[in-house]
């Protein structure tokens, strides 16, 4: 007997029965995106060539994708891929998943940058590169700095560095916040942004199981009060900074009026929070005090 012939729409619709038993939330989406990644389709060509026949090799790619979204796998992982401003990044298990509320941080970084020539840009806890690499291809003159203490993270985004062509503007380098960082950078640095670990640790089992059970615990735990990593951006970061240069960085939307204290505290002048795209605070910036001059 002839093997059964599945085209995109027979394919699409047996996903999103299976996947709705298997308690996925948007079974359509997850159908949709996995569909994309294994035919190399747009979501508008997956219904305008609805008839189109799979290859052998499609189905075998797209029975695997399904078969780790069944599992639990977030979508990103299983496809390894996902989209940041205008850029799509490599990410797998061991690489936390950019979120969209994180574009809004180099926008942040973007605006302060403006007029700057060439400027030199730190990027703490870089993760998959996605804020380092938006910056570097958005601020052609930019010179990025990322750093990242995660193995596979690190090697993630030497990957999407080097897939974005961003190689010579962008060094990723392996280590703990400013440790790795060369010395001649101190006090010439016009920009710090992160987006560190700032999920307060009691919040961390309320997390949806795809998140807390597939990315890195060490990308997400901020602590008692999701500020520890914070704590230790804003207390180096004067000493790498110039005259003027400035801080942004991403929290938990509960704890960014503390973090605005504590930078005012230590110095800071201009200290402002940011909302992200649903209109939560988000994102506390700063400058270098003149106060902080050594």
């Amino acid at each position: 007997m002839a093997e059964r012939v599945w085209t995109v729409k027979d394919a699409l619709e047996w996903t999103c029965e299976y996947l709705g038993r298997k308690d996925d939330e948007h079974p359509r989406r997850s159908a949709e995106w996995l569909l994309s990644s294994a035919t190399g389709l747009s979501r508008v060509e997956l219904y305008a060539y609805h008839d189109r026949p799979l290859s052998p090799d499609e189905r075998a790619c797209y029975r695997t994708l399904v078969a780790k979204r069944a599992e639990g796998m977030p979508l990103q992982y299983a496809t390894g891929e996902m989209p940041f401003r205008h850029l799509v990044v490599h990410v797998e298990p061991g690489v936390f998943i950019p979120r969209p509320e994180t574009e809004v941080l180099v926008d942040v970084a973007l605006e302060h940058l403006s007029g700057s020539a060439e400027p030199t840009v730190v990027d703490l806890c870089t993760g998959s590169g996605c804020v380092a690499l938006s910056i570097a291809t958005e601020y052609p003159g930019a010179r990025v700095w990322a750093v990242e203490l995660g193995e596979v993270a690190f090697r993630t985004a030497c990957r999407n560095a080097l897939h974005a062509g961003a190689e010579d503007r962008v060094q990723v380098v392996y280590g703990d916040l400013f440790d790795p960082l060369p010395a001649e950078l101190l006090g010439n640095v016009d920009f710090i942004v992160s987006n560190p670990p700032y999920i307060p640790s009691s919040d961390l089992p309320d997390l949806p199981s795809e998140v807390l059970g597939f990315e890195p615990q060490e990308a997400l735990d901020g602590g008692p009060d999701g500020l520890d990593v914070f704590r230790r951006i804003a207390a180096g970061a004067d000493a790498w900074l110039r005259e003027d240069g400035g801080i942004a960085i991403e929290l938990d939307s509960g704890r960014v009026a503390d973090a605005a204290a504590l930078l005012e505290e230590c110095g800071y002048m201009g200290v402002t929070v940011h909302k992200d795209l649903t209109g939560r605070d988000r994102i506390v910036y700063a400058r270098k005090g003149r106060a902080m001059q050594r």
